[in-house]
């Protein structure tokens, strides 16, 4: 097959001395073997996108490998250096169970301390919410996590966060990646000061635990605790190390661990994706809460930033909360409890994201405390508590099971979420109530609201452009009709420009700017488009709503909006 002058450039010097022998051998290998491997290894950079750098491991420069991760901690050191002068710079480095994450660690590790910079290097794996919470414990600059979240087992990835706890945001990360860009490989210094290398474990462990507690408990009765019967899985990950220990210290002995999928293995052997998004990954879990007669089932992704919850319906079965069903309990039941307290002061926020459900709008309203809106992902809300510091951030979350209480912790935090979850489900099960039932009042209160998510995989270079043109195409030729209801309004997050067709107006859009469409209906029904920032994917999320006047409708009116969201899928050709 032809390759491209261009990326056979790369390729050759990928075979100077600068690269160890065994990086030359696999390359020479593989040109004669698989030169399709070849180009995909490397026809782009690796790219930073909504979460850090995820990619498959290899060489090349499209590959997550000790020299892709190297120049990038060589330019986040010369950043450093560059932000902080006449300061000695700190760093926290953690990594999950993914293969290699433990040597990549290292390596990272060597690169910043053969910049002259402490590094506090977590000795074994650990959650992604902890590494958060240990950058701003131990006064770091920044911190690094080597973990690809939930992908397949091939790919691994490297996470930046910034002083406070959150991961990069602009301006940081553009001036971050323009100062690795502008590096050459043989810049990077992997020769580690080993002197300035720390191995940190207990005592930053013993801090996380007793942090979460105290964010996410709530003076719950024993007797309600020990009456809840709680399945959790960490799915092979690193949620392990600190879910059975908050829980215990919590106050809730009656935890069912899931024995097969209790050790961490980067094979994730027992599921098809170690994603709490897809039923398929907890069912060993409700298998194993349907023969103890469990309460809930809560599992982690590997990394530990994700929740899935189960819980029973009204029926008694087990179902599987969404990520913006999780996240209105969780927001209802807290903003309860800070209105009972007397601390809602006209100075609070929550926060979600534009793809999430607009029924956390419904909430804030309510409570008379401010919903702060941003793009997908973490680093945005958290970015809202610093750039906002005389409010106080009660919670929020994202439709991806990503959910955050209180500022501790700046990421998307499975280990307090599935704390707080398990005391809205011991303090409803001591009321005679259940999650689902809390659930059921929050939409005949606040309006009935249905999400679903398409996610459309594109492989490979080929994939890159379909996804491209499927913008493209939404871009220059808007839909007017969807499924018998006019749009009414479209908001272009690229152009940062919105139009509303009502009134015939143009409207800035104040958000940074993303490769991200949202179309709105006249029913009052969402639709947005945009690419995966770590995944070759193109992602479709649907949000529509109607009145349920009783709990008794719930299951009627859940069917029409069931049959609104097929109908949309249908007259957008996603099926």
């Amino acid at each position: 097959m032809h390759i491209e002058q261009s990326i056979l450039n790369k390729v050759n010097e990928w075979l100077t001395p600068t690269f160890d022998e065994a990086t030359r051998n696999t390359i020479k290998e593989i040109m004669t073997s698989a030169p399709k491997e070849l180009e995909e290894s490397f026809y782009k950079n690796l790219e930073f996108g909504t979460g850090g750098m995820r990619g498959v491991m290899g060489v090349g420069t499209n590959r997550i490998n000790k020299y892709t991760l190297g120049k990038n901690t060589q330019g986040l050191s010369d950043y450093l250096h560059r932000s902080f002068p006449n300061e000695q710079l700190k760093v926290a480095i953690a990594y999950d169970c993914r293969h290699n994450s433990d040597t990549l660690a290292k390596i990272v590790a060597d690169v910043f301390s053969a910049n002259g910079i402490q590094v506090y290097l977590f000795s074994d794996l650990r959650p992604t919410p902890e590494l958060s919470f240990a950058v701003r414990y131990l006064n770091c600059h920044a911190g690094i996590v080597l973990t690809a979240s939930h992908n397949p087992p091939e790919y691994n990835g490297y996470k930046v966060y910034w002083q406070d706890g959150g991961q990069l945001v602009p301006p940081q990360d553009a001036e971050i990646i323009k100062v690795i860009e502008d590096l050459k490989y043989s810049d990077i210094k992997f020769e580690a000061n080993n002197g300035l290398i720390k191995y940190i474990d207990e005592e930053i462990d013993e801090a996380f635990v007793n942090s979460t507690v105290e964010n996410a408990s709530f003076n719950t009765p024993q007797s309600a605790k020990d009456n809840l019967k709680i399945v959790y899985t960490s799915l092979h990950g690193t949620s392990i190390k600190s879910v059975p220990d908050v829980l215990a210290k919590a106050g809730y002995k009656n935890v069912n661990i899931v024995a097969e999928q209790e050790v961490p293995d980067g094979n994730f052997p027992t599921v098809k994706s170690p994603n709490p998004e897809e039923p398929e990954a907890l069912a060993m879990a409700t298998a194993l809460a349907e023969k103890i007669n469990a309460d809930i089932v809560v599992g982690t992704d590997p990394d530990s930033d994700r929740v899935g919850v189960a819980v029973r319906n009204l029926e008694g079965e087990m179902v599987l909360l969404n990520g913006n069903q999780t996240m209105v309990v969780m927001t209802a039941f807290l903003l309860e409890k800070w209105k009972q307290a007397n601390k809602i002061t006209g100075k609070q926020f929550i926060g979600s994201t534009i793809v999430s459900t607009p029924m956390m709008l419904e909430l804030a309203s309510a409570y008379e405390v401010e919903c702060k809106v941003g793009l997908t992902g973490f680093k945005w809300i958290a970015k809202f508590i610093k750039d906002f510091p005389n409010q106080q951030f009660i919670g929020g979350g994202e439709e991806s099971f990503g959910y955050m209480v209180g500022d501790a912790v700046r990421d998307k935090d499975a280990v307090a979420a599935i704390l707080l979850v398990c005391e809205i489900a011991a303090i409803a099960k001591a009321n005679g109530s259940s999650i689902f039932q809390e659930l059921l009042n929050l939409y005949v209160d606040y309006g009935f609201y249905k999400e679903n998510l398409i996610s459309l995989t594109k492989k490979g270079i080929s994939g890159l452009e379909e996804i491209n043109q499927m913008m493209i195409d939404l871009r220059e030729n808007p839909m007017k009709e969807i499924n018998g209801q006019r749009v009414i309004c479209i908001e272009d997050y690229q152009a940062s420009k919105g139009k509303d067709f009502m009134n015939n107006e143009e409207f800035e859009i104040h958000i940074p700017k993303s490769n991200v469409l949202i179309y709105y209906l006249e029913d009052g029904s969402k639709i947005c488009a945009r690419p995966s920032g770590t995944e070759p994917k193109i992602k479709f999320y649907f949000s529509v709503n109607g009145v349920l006047d009783s709990i008794e409708n719930a299951e009627t009116v859940e069917k029409e909006l069931d049959n609104k969201i097929a109908g949309i899928i249908s007259a957008m050709k996603l099926n």
